[in-house]
């Protein structure tokens, strides 16, 4: 790259200016493998992402406890899709996960039982079930409506009956044999005497002779023993009747419900929980044959309302034979992929739901809805860590989750207590899904180092690269990616210089012409942008004229308070000077970022000196406008000034630096350059050109460093001198190792071209201040002096004369002993500044 100094000390006139190749990296087409993206087939998901893709790769199949996943890398990186993508391709290799059932417990309806169960054979037990239900609603009443049962329902009354009445006889026999009768009235049985075959009334009974009276009374309480008797018999009678009833019902209703029960039983007999379930079914539906009989054998309705939910004679009441298929899959299919955009506690879980009815709540185990962590069975997961984090209790209910390896079923109301409604305690399922987390880098820190259960669920990080190398191997790689964003999105093919302009974007979005990046989004944003003005031209394919206007599209629209500061600085507003020179005035560049665009401009900065004590006061840091690192900029490159100049004498200056016209907070240390050469011009008493603007960042021995934003604050430096007009004579001094980071404007590098503007390239505050100053810099000879007529040479001379007059001020005023105490606290402030630099 032409145009870049050595790493020798500059000389007297500096370094030159850049060329225009320096300034813009362009992507040769030729590297781009095909003509237009419509040839391309494949899909390239990644590119650079070697390191992430291997993470992935060793969470994913490692099976080890704690073996969970966190994604990590910046938003907009498509490290969702990349990962979906790599985990579906990771499932289709695997077989598919098994069904879960939950059933009826018929001893404890409260607790359902889970059943696992071979993938596709979930939803063919519910229908099997179902059928089972329907085969019984039409065998069991049948069975009860046969002539076989009639008649044996017959034979069983007819023998209590013959029973009951034989009992009777006998009891009347007895009493004819007593001259008695027994009489059934509406309160009971009654015996009255007969005489004759009649019964006697009271008037004639009281005319019968005491004797008669007596063997009557004796009789009838020998008759009415004997009626005890009998009375006593008819409940066991009754109770006999009906046992032998319900036994000819269950062997009436076993009869219907063998075959179809048995064979379930048979076609499911690999499985013994089902079996156990089966024989469970077949208990119920002897004891509540009544639940198969039609509608209209039903209990009556209570006040024209619905029978209960579960029970006897409702509608629901067979809903207990039901199958709920919690998890299902086919058996051809493959391990879930699952991405959860709303983890709350019941979304991760599961819930239970209840219906209103009759002024309760109730529920069944057929109202039992799955969760993520039930849906991503035998596959994996994905979640939003930040989502997840904010969602309350949702965190700890998935590390419990993952501790206990199971997924119980928990409601937020009774994990606080606020609802006492008896509900269902479903068995829990075994917890056997892979979970991803992605997230931005910080969560994951926070995450290490403030939950100590984090490291041991979580044990793989799978981090995204920012960005990646623009190598030739990445550049085609980078268009094939391109390709296949075009024709996911369904947009018009990209012919092979459109795709390179993309290409150049992708390195200018990420301010470096050495790197391209990994923010996919952008990316596929400009690609829409570019299809939607080829749309607008009626053009076939997006060409790079397509691609260059949605890039200036974009910009317009972000750009309304870049250009309302450009126009106050046209208006003299925010004062900026583009010509001239000023002693201890420069300017600098600032570089913002508002809603995702950046943009830069410049600001003026100027130094004030005078007799002092050494203080170089940051007027930013005084009124708290200046951040923790201006202000360590501030303080580094006074420590540059104290070891460079005057080392035999204390400095005796007092200096103020400030950004002029800054109203809001000023952070970062990449003015440290400008504000160095502002307070080195105010000392040597030269102006600084004010045709240059300056920015970088100074260390203790004068050396400038990278600084970011270096494209959007040369832009913005230009676009004031091009409103003002470009002379030939205004420029930029930027670090030089930030020069392979340039990728400026189209119509900076034609100025650069042209002559009109220049950029240059500085390694060091010497190379700086001979640019601004048109005054050599200065190197120390063998004898530890500075040349005459240069820089360094003023600045000192300058120094040793306030250091002379502060010195014979406390002559006059104090004597020698003022002079003397003058040199001892200079000497301790001397000592005090080098441990502090020290420390």
């Amino acid at each position: 790259m032409t145009g870049i100094v050595s790493d020798a000390r500059p000389a007297a006139g500096g370094p030159a200016p850049l060329d225009a190749v320096s300034l813009y990296r362009r992507c040769d087409p030729a590297l781009v493998p095909f003509a237009t993206t419509a040839e391309v087939g494949g899909a390239v998901d990644s590119v650079g992402q070697a390191r992430a893709l291997d993470a992935l790769a060793f969470g994913v199949r490692t099976q080890a406890f704690g073996y969970n996943l966190f994604v990590l890398g910046p938003s907009g990186s498509g490290r969702h899709e990349i990962t979906r993508d790599f985990l579906e391709r990771e499932a289709a290799k695997r077989p598919p996960p098994p069904d879960w059932c939950y059933l009826h417990n018929f001893e404890e309806e409260r607790k359902p039982i889970a059943v696992r169960l071979p993938a596709g054979l979930g939803a063919e037990l519910r229908a099997d079930m179902a059928r089972l239900v329907e085969e019984l609603r039409g065998a069991i009443p049948a069975a009860f409506e046969s002539e076989q049962y009639r008649a044996a329902l017959g034979d069983i009354n007819q023998e209590f009956d013959d029973r009951a009445r034989a009992s009777v006889e006998k009891l009347q026999q007895e009493a004819q044999a007593r001259e008695l009768s027994v009489l059934q009235t509406p309160q009971g049985f009654a015996i009255a005497p007969m005489r004759g075959g009649e019964v006697l009334g009271k008037e004639e009974y009281d005319r019968l002779p005491e004797e008669d009276k007596r063997r009557t009374d004796e009789a009838i309480a020998q008759l009415s023993a004997l009626l005890r008797e009998h009375l006593e018999t008819l409940p066991k009678l009754q109770k006999e009747r009906r046992d032998r009833i319900k036994a000819l019902n269950r062997q009436v209703t076993e009869r219907a419900a063998a075959q179809p029960i048995g064979q379930l039983e048979q076609k499911y007999r690999d499985f013994p929980t089902l079996l156990r379930y089966f024989a469970a079914v077949r208990e119920d539906v002897l004891e509540n044959a009544r639940d198969f009989q039609p509608p209209e054998a039903q209990p009556p309705q209570m006040l024209g309302l619905p029978g209960m939910l579960v029970g006897a004679g409702g509608p629901r009441a067979l809903t207990r034979y039901e199958v709920n298929v919690l998890v299902g899959h086919t058996a051809d299919g493959h391990p879930p992929v699952v991405y959860e955009t709303h983890p709350t506690l019941p979304n991760l879980l599961g819930r239970i739901d209840h219906l209103a009815q009759f002024g309760a709540l109730v529920t069944d185990f057929t109202m039992i809805r799955p969760g993520a962590l039930h849906r991503a069975y035998g596959g994996y997961l994905i979640l939003d860590a930040d989502r997840v984090l904010t969602e309350p209790y949702a965190w700890s209910a998935l590390k419990r989750a993952l501790y206990a390896r199971e997924i119980r079923i928990e409601s937020l109301g009774q994990l606080l207590s606020l609802v006492s409604t008896v509900s269902l305690e479903p068995e829990p399922i075994p917890l056997d899904v892979k979970v991803i987390l992605v997230g931005e880098r910080r969560i994951y820190y926070l995450l290490c180092a403030l939950d100590p259960d984090f490291p041991q669920l979580f044990r793989v990080a799978a981090d995204f690269e920012d960005r990646v190398d623009r190598s030739d191997e990445n550049t085609a790689q980078y268009a094939l990616l391109i390709a296949g964003m075009a024709r996911e999105e369904g947009l018009r093919p990209l012919d092979r210089e459109a795709v390179a302009r993309v290409i150049e974007h992708a390195a200018r979005l990420l301010g470096d012409s050495e790197k391209l990046t990994t923010r996919l989004r952008d990316v596929r944003d400009l690609l829409h942008e570019a299809d939607y003005w080829a749309a607008a031209e009626s053009s076939d394919t997006i060409r790079a004229a397509h691609v260059r206007r949605a890039v200036e599209s974009q910009t317009r629209r972000a750009d309304r308070v870049r250009s309302e500061i450009q126009e106050e600085i046209q208006r003299n507003t925010i004062l900026i000077d583009t010509s001239g020179a000023r002693v201890g005035q420069i300017n600098g560049l600032s570089v913002r970022e508002l809603g995702g665009f950046v943009f830069g401009h410049p600001v003026r900065i100027t130094a004030n000196v005078r007799l002092g004590d050494g203080k170089i006061v940051d007027i930013e840091r005084e009124t708290e406008l200046g951040g923790p690192i201006h202000s360590k900029g501030v303080l580094i490159l006074s420590s540059y000034l104290t070891a460079r100049y005057a080392i035999d004498k204390p400095l005796s200056f007092a200096a103020s630096l400030v950004f002029e016209q800054s109203y809001g907070g000023v952070e970062g240390d990449s003015a440290s350059v400008a504000e160095t050469c502002a307070l080195l011009s105010a000392l040597a008493e030269l102006p600084i050109s004010q045709s240059f603007a300056v920015t970088g960042s100074v260390n203790q021995h004068g050396q400038v460093q990278v600084i970011g934003g270096v494209n959007e604050k040369i832009e913005g430096f230009f676009d004031v001198c091009n409103r003002r007009g470009l002379t030939g004579d205004q420029g930029v001094l930027i670090p030089r190792d930030n020069v392979k980071h340039l990728m400026l404007r189209d119509d900076v590098v034609e100025a650069v071209r042209a002559g009109r503007f220049a950029i240059y390239p500085i390694a060091h505050v010497d190379e700086a201040i001979a640019l601004l100053t048109g005054v050599p810099a200065g190197e120390r000879d063998a004898e530890g002096n500075f040349p005459a007529d240069t820089v360094n040479f003023r600045v000192e001379q300058k120094l040793r004369k306030l250091a002379d007059l502060r010195q014979a001020a406390a002559e006059r005023v104090f004597g020698a002993a003022g002079r003397a105490a003058t040199e001892a606290a200079a000497g301790v402030r001397e000592a005090r500044d080098e441990r502090e630099d020290d420390s």
